[in-house]
C-alpha cells in the first residue's frame, strides 16, 4: 500500500510540473511579446493593425479552439492531447523565432494560439485526475497557477532583456521549456481515452463568432466600424452567435449544457474571467505602447515599469490557497476586482509627464488581482458544477478569459490607432477597463459565500 501510494505520489508530481510548466509557456507568450512590439515593427515593418495581429492572433485562436480542444482531451486522453498540443506549441514557437517577415510571424502565432488550447484544458485535466482528492486538488491548482503567475511576473521583463538581444529569443525560449515538459509528462500516469459526443455545430459556429468578432473590431481601428470589411466581419459574428445558440438547444449533445449558464455562480465566475483578462491584459498593451512611443523607453526599461505589478502575482500567488481557507473566496474575488478597478482609474488620471514610479506604483493595485481573482474563481466554478461538466466549464471559463484580453487588445488599439491622439486613446482605454472590472466587482457580491474545508 506504501509503495502504491509513494508511486502515486511521483505521478501526480510529475503530472504537476508538467502541468505548470505547461501553463508558463502558454501564458508567457501571451505576455512576453507587448515589450517587444516597437522592435519587431522596426525589424518586420507593419503598422498597429498588423502589431496588433502579432499579439490577438494568438489569443484568438486560444479563444476560438479551447472549448473544441477540451471535447478533444476529452476524447484522446488528458496526457496525450497535453503532449500533441505542447509539442506543436514548440514546433510554432521555432517557426515564430525564424520568421523572415510580419505575415509570417503572424501564421505562426495562429499555430501557437491553436496549440495553446490544447495545452490549457489538458493541463487542468491532468490535475483532475492526479489529485482526487477536493483539498489536495484545490492545493494542486494554487501551484498549478505559480507557472502563469511566474510567466506574468517575469514576462515583460524577460521581453525586455531578450529583445535587447534579439526579439526572437522570446520565442525560442519556449522550446527548450517545452521539451522538459514533455519528459515529465512521460513520467506521469498515462490518460486514458473515453468516447464523448462531438458537437461540431457547436464547434464551428462557436469559433467562427469569435473570430469575425475580434476581426471587425480590430479592422475598425485602422477602417472605421462603417467600412464594408468591418460591417460583414460583425455581421457574420452576430449570424455565427445566433446560429450558436440555436444549435446548443437543437443537438443532442451541446458542446454547452444550457442548465450551465442557470448557476449564478457559473455566469459570475464566467464573467469575473472575462473582466480580469480586459484589465489584466489590457494594461500591459497600452501602457507598454505608451511608454515606448510617447515616453521613449527601451524596451528593457519598459519591462522594468511592470515589474513590481508582476511581482506582486508572484509573491502572493502560494498563499492563494491558504487565504481562501481562511477568508471566503468570495471576499477575495470582490477585493481583487476593486483593486484592480481602483488601479486602472489611477493610471488612467496619471498626466502623461507622470513619473515612472507612479506608473510602477499604481500598477500594483492591478497585479494584486493576479493572486486574489483568478484561483478563488477557478475553485468556486468547480464547486458549482457537477463532475461531469467540470471540463465544459472550465473550457466556458478559459475562453471567456481569452476573448476578454483580445478584444480590450482589440478595441484599445483601435483606439490607440486614431489619428493624432494616442495619449488620449491610451487614458480612454485604461478607463473602460476600470469600468469593466468595476461593474465585475459589483456582480461578484451576489456570489455565494464558501471556504475552504478544513
Amino acid at each position: 500500500m506504501l509503495d502504491f501510494t509513494a508511486s502515486r505520489d511521483r505521478h501526480a508530481a510529475s503530472a504537476l510540473a508538467a502541468a505548470v510548466l505547461g501553463f508558463f509557456v502558454v501564458t508567457l507568450d501571451a505576455v512576453v511579446v507587448n515589450v517587444a512590439l516597437p522592435t519587431i515593427r522596426t525589424d518586420l515593418g507593419g503598422g498597429v493593425a498588423g502589431l496588433q495581429w502579432v499579439v490577438d492572433g494568438y489569443t484568438l485562436m486560444f479563444a476560438a479552439l479551447l472549448l473544441t480542444a477540451g471535447s478533444l482531451s476529452d476524447r484522446l486522453g488528458a496526457s496525450r492531447a497535453f503532449s500533441v498540443g505542447l509539442a506543436v506549441f514548440v514546433l510554432a514557437s521555432a517557426a515564430c523565432g525564424f520568421a523572415p517577415s510580419l505575415g509570417s510571424l503572424i501564421a505562426a502565432r495562429f499555430v501557437q494560439g491553436a496549440a495553446a488550447a490544447a495545452v490549457m484544458p489538458a493541463s487542468m485535466a491532468l490535475l483532475r485526475e492526479a489529485y482526487p482528492e477536493a483539498r489536495a486538488r484545490g492545493r494542486a491548482v494554487a501551484v498549478w497557477a505559480m507557472g502563469g503567475a511566474v510567466a506574468s511576473s517575469c514576462g515583460p521583463v524577460l521581453g525586455g532583456a531578450l529583445t535587447q538581444v534579439d526579439w526572437r529569443l522570446i520565442f525560442c525560449l519556449n522550446v527548450p521549456v517545452g521539451v522538459v515538459a514533455l519528459v515529465l509528462l512521460a513520467r506521469a500516469r498515462t490518460s486514458l481515452p473515453r468516447a464523448v459526443p462531438f458537437d461540431v455545430l457547436g464547434q464551428v459556429t462557436g469559433a467562427v463568432a469569435m473570430v469575425a468578432l475580434t476581426f471587425g473590431v480590430i479592422e475598425a481601428g485602422a477602417r472605421g466600424f462603417d467600412d464594408p470589411v468591418v460591417m460583414m466581419a460583425l455581421a457574420v459574428a452576430v449570424l455565427a452567435m445566433v446560429g450558436f445558440v440555436i444549435a446548443q438547444r437543437s443537438v443532442a449533445h451541446p458542446m454547452v449544457p444550457a442548465d450551465l449558464f442557470r448557476s449564478r455562480t457559473v455566469v459570475i465566475t464566467v464573467a469575473s474571467g472575462f473582466a480580469f483578462m480586459v484589465g489584466y491584459y489590457g494594461l500591459p498593451f497600452v501602457v507598454s505602447l505608451f511608454l515606448q512611443q510617447d515616453r521613449g523607453l527601451t524596451a528593457l526599461h519598459t519591462g522594468t515599469v511592470f515589474l513590481p505589478m508582476m511581482l506582486i502575482g508572484l509573491v502572493l500567488t502560494p498563499f492563494s490557497a491558504r487565504l481562501a481557507e481562511r477568508l471566503s473566496r468570495k471576499t477575495l474575488i470582490v477585493a481583487g476586482l476593486t483593486l484592480m478597478t481602483i488601479g486602472l482609474a489611477a493610471v488612467a488620471m496619471l498626466p502623461a509627464s507622470a513619473p515612472l514610479w507612479a506608473f510602477a506604483t499604481l500598477m500594483v493595485l492591478v497585479g494584486l488581482g493576479g493572486p486574489t481573482v483568478s484561483p478563488p474563481a477557478t475553485a468556486v466554478l468547480l464547486d458549482a458544477v457537477p463532475h461531469d461538466q467540470a471540463g465544459v466549464a472550465s473550457g466556458v471559463f478559459n475562453t471567456s478569459r481569452q476573448v476578454g484580453g483580445a478584444l480590450a487588445v482589440a478595441v484599445f488599439g483601435g483606439l490607440l490607432a486614431q489619428p493624432g491622439a494616442f495619449v488620449q486613446g491610451a487614458h480612454t482605454s485604461l478607463w473602460i477597463a476600470a469600468g469593466v472590472l468595476a461593474l465585475t466587482a459589483i456582480l461578484a457580491l451576489f456570489l455565494p459565500t464558501t471556504m475552504e474545508t478544513p
